[in-house]
């Protein structure tokens, strides 16, 4: 589905909730006082959000440079700096909480997405994200994924179609509501089963994708030959690291997994102020 673009251009909610009215501790910092850091990884991790962290800098004072040691999308181990930093010693004091935020959340992100990318590496089965993201970092999280190696699946609600167990009920079968929403949209139809037998309806109905819930290693087996190759199946549920491999060699074209966005643990990060001088 589409792939989200890089959006960096509202930074301010961000900054906003820690500035305030105003940062008074950076306030006994003389205004003509400059500084130097660096930012340091403390555990190995693929780099993700420069532009975020570079963007709460910017919108501090234009006078901040970074210069960037690894790359976007760079596998990098403990201990390595990844960028150096200097400019108005307040801009720095300031921004370091927020960019260091963005910087580690999005980092996580792309590294547990190169774990699972990685875990499916040659079997042709894709990764993809859900919409179990961080409130107000969806766009963000879903750009990490992709810098990770995984893949975005809807990015909400407008731009493609999920027919769940709720919306069968509600619609009265999986033929009908695939039906329905042919008729209100052109976006791509997904539409979740259950079963086997509920796959033969779907199947029938012809939706663009198909998501299996929670089946067993057989019964994905079974799908797959089921299926045939017509339409694009997405096994969901229960899948980790673990089980991703064995899942991703039955055939199935897609794998969503809400850990990517939903579970992760951000990167320990440290941001070290290393000459202060005054002009």
């Amino acid at each position: 589905m589409t792939k989200i673009p890089l959006k960096v251009n509202d930074i301010k909610p961000f900054l906003e909730e820690d500035l305030g009215s105003g940062d008074i501790t950076a306030g006994i910092i003389p205004e003509a006082t400059y500084a130097e850091a660096e930012v340091v990884t403390r555990e190995d991790m693929v780099l993700c959000g420069k532009d975020w962290f570079a963007a709460v800098f910017r919108h501090l004072d234009v006078k901040v440079g970074i210069d960037w040691l690894a790359d976007e999308g760079e596998f990098v181990n403990s201990g390595a700096t990844l960028c150096k930093l200097y400019g108005p010693a307040r801009a720095l004091l300031t921004g370091e909480r927020t960019a260091l935020n963005l910087l580690q959340t999005l980092s996580a992100t792309a590294t547990v997405a190169r774990r699972y990318a990685d875990a499916v590496a040659g079997t042709g089965c894709k990764v993809l994200d859900t919409r179990k993201t961080i409130p107000g970092l969806r766009n963000a999280q879903k750009y990490a994924v992709a810098c990770g190696g995984c893949y975005n699946h809807r990015i909400g609600l407008y731009d493609g179609v999920l027919i769940k167990e709720n919306h069968i009920l509600a619609a009265g079968s999986i033929s009908k509501a695939i039906q329905a929403a042919r008729k209100l949209s052109t976006v791509a139809v997904e539409v979740e089963v259950e079963s086997l037998q509920e796959l033969t309806e779907a199947l029938a109905a012809k939706p663009d994708r198909i998501m299996l819930d929670n089946f067993s290693l057989e019964e994905m087996r079974t799908a797959v030959k089921m299926n045939a190759g017509a339409i694009d199946l997405e096994a969901s549920g229960n899948i980790d690291l673990d089980n991703i491999r064995i899942i991703a060699e039955t055939g199935v074209d897609f794998i969503s997994i809400g850990a990517l966005t939903k579970n992760i643990k951000a990167i320990d990060l440290s941001m070290r102020i290393q000459l202060v001088t005054r002009v």
